[in-house]
């Protein structure tokens, strides 16, 4: 059995991030499973192919999209807490120029 999956994102550092973070999963697979993850530009294309039974086939697909799953949502809520300390740094930055620096932030 044979799945070719492809998930698309809106840029390519997205999709780069997402298959860098399921990577791991490509290796340490039992004989008879394989599974290949790449970025290719802004699409994650993971490949699995299985010689074994049925089940094992769908658990690998399963565990696949849980791990981009998981992937997608500490990406997002990363980038929030960026956005946070950007903008408190920035607030920080205004405070120190304008000297009031007494402020509450």
């Amino acid at each position: 059995m044979e799945a070719e999956i492809t998930i698309e994102y809106d840029d390519a550092n997205t999709a780069e991030a997402i298959a860098d973070a399921v990577f791991p999963d490509n290796y340490g697979t039992p004989t008879g499973l394989s599974a290949e993850t790449r970025a290719e530009k802004t699409k994650v294309v993971t490949k699995i192919e299985c010689s074994e039974s049925f089940p094992t086939f769908v658990a690998t697909v399963d565990d696949l999209l849980f791990s981009v799953a998981t992937a997608e949502k500490t990406l997002r809520e990363t980038l929030k807490l960026c956005r946070r300390k950007r903008r408190a740094v920035q607030r920080l930055a205004e405070c120190t120029r304008k000297n009031h620096c007494n402020q509450s932030f």
